[in-house]
């Protein structure tokens, strides 16, 4: 089976994306592994840049359309030929149950994109595989009842925490067309999930881990020079569950005596909010927006940085990060982290021994970071262990070795 004849087709959400370099990470490791797949992209990039992980990848990205309306001739024609296989049918029965629990533009435009991707599949594919649960699974899952393949999925954080749990349920009972398999990359993901299958060995526990040969030896890192501010930076994208209008806010609370500066680096809806909150503050002046940056970017600002922040917090729909890969980044170049305890995280960083983990109040991040500013000894004691962590428990291959023995055998049955 070559390239050209891929077994497996890939979906995402949108390809490619900076702020999702585990994905790109872990398929690019399963081209190594040898695995051949076409990637299948529910929406066109919105990012500029791109990692040089995106370069690497020798997959052929399709797109779907990304609305409807947009492709018009081309949803008929798919719509025509999915009508056409034998499990058309079954899979219309399946979305009208699903549209009459939800009854949104997004129910109807996944089933236009599997009936796309339906038709569109090569002959040679034997499976499904997308990552997040919530619509990229939606789609998979009914084109693959279309064409009577297997399907399964990686789940990550808001699809898990965001999703109904009818559609959860669903997605993991064999009588209900669900997936062969699901991976995901925390262990309270992987708990909550397996409540819901009808086998809890249907899921599996997948950290993503760190591919330490994209990153470079840490620095050596001594004390801070006379007259040198404190310097801390954050990877993320401006969104409610980052919580960065908190830590904002905890600039305004740290002492007068603590010289600092800020650096963000990543895109998202709420920069205008958080500048406007900034501005009020008093504490514009010491923060850098960097916007999107790509992965080497990323690397040279943790090795600027005395700190690394994310004060990750659970949003008002209940959406909350997993495991963010840019605490393990930040642990490999062996700079000091600060975070909360939310969801995974702990799963990595133990407080007070790999790092610090405070609650996401203001008051308790402002109290946190003046701690660490004064304590260089401490900290520095929290990231070493941090980056024996990373290194015994959080590297890459022992994951990928078992997603593809998962891949394989789900290709094999197809």
């Amino acid at each position: 089976m070559t390239a050209d004849t891929p077994k497996l087709a890939v979906l995402v959400k949108g390809w490619p994306r900076l702020s999702e370099t585990f994905i790109a990470q872990e398929l690019v490791a399963l081209e190594e592994a040898g695995h051949a797949f076409d990637i299948w992209s529910l929406r066109h990039p919105t990012d500029v840049k791109r990692h040089p992980l995106h370069e690497r990848l020798q997959a052929k990205v399709r797109y779907l359309p990304e609305y409807l309306y947009q492709e018009p001739e081309r949803v008929w024609r798919g719509r025509a030929a999915a009508r056409a296989l034998p499990g058309y049918a079954e899979a219309y029965r399946v979305w009208r149950a699903d549209l009459a629990r939800d009854r949104t533009p997004n129910r109807i435009r996944r089933f236009g994109q599997a009936c796309v991707l339906a038709a569109e599949l090569p002959a040679s594919t034997r499976g499904l595989y997308a990552h997040f649960m919530h619509t990229p699974s939606s789609v998979a899952r009914y084109a693959a009842i279309m064409r009577g393949l297997p399907w399964s999925f990686s789940a990550h954080a808001k699809d898990i925490w965001t999703s109904p749990e009818w559609e959860k349920a669903e997605k993991l009972r064999a009588d209900s067309h669900g997936a062969a398999f699901g991976a995901t990359c925390t262990a309270i993901g992987a708990e909550h999930l397996r409540a819901l299958a009808d086998d809890p060995n249907r899921v599996d526990l997948v950290y993503h881990g760190l591919d330490l040969t994209r990153f470079p030896a840490p620095p050596e890192r001594g004390a801070r020079a006379d007259g040198e501010p404190f310097k801390m930076l954050s990877v993320g994208r401006l969104v409610e569950k980052k919580g960065f209008d908190r830590l904002i806010a905890a600039f305004a609370l740290l002492p007068a005596g603590l010289d600092w500066r800020w650096v963000h680096i990543g895109g998202g809806g709420d920069k205008t909010a958080l500048e406007a909150q900034a501005r009020a503050a008093g504490v514009a002046g010491r923060i850098t927006w960097r916007g999107a940056c790509d992965q080497p970017e990323v690397i040279a600002a943790m090795r600027a940085a005395d700190l690394f922040v994310l004060p990750s917090r659970i949003a008002a729909d209940g959406d909350r990060d997993g495991l963010p890969n840019v605490l393990m980044e930040a642990a490999s170049q062996r700079l000091p982290i600060l975070s909360t305890p939310v969801s995974a995280i702990p799963e990595f960083i133990t407080d007070g021994v790999h790092g610090s983990l405070t609650p996401d109040t203001p008051e308790a991040l402002a109290r946190a970071i003046a701690a660490l500013a004064t304590e260089p000894d401490r900290t520095a004691d929290m990231a070493e262990a941090a980056r024996a962590r990373l290194l015994s428990d959080f590297t890459m291959p022992p994951g990928i070795a078992q997603l593809s023995r998962r891949l394989t055998a789900l290709c094999d049955a197809g």
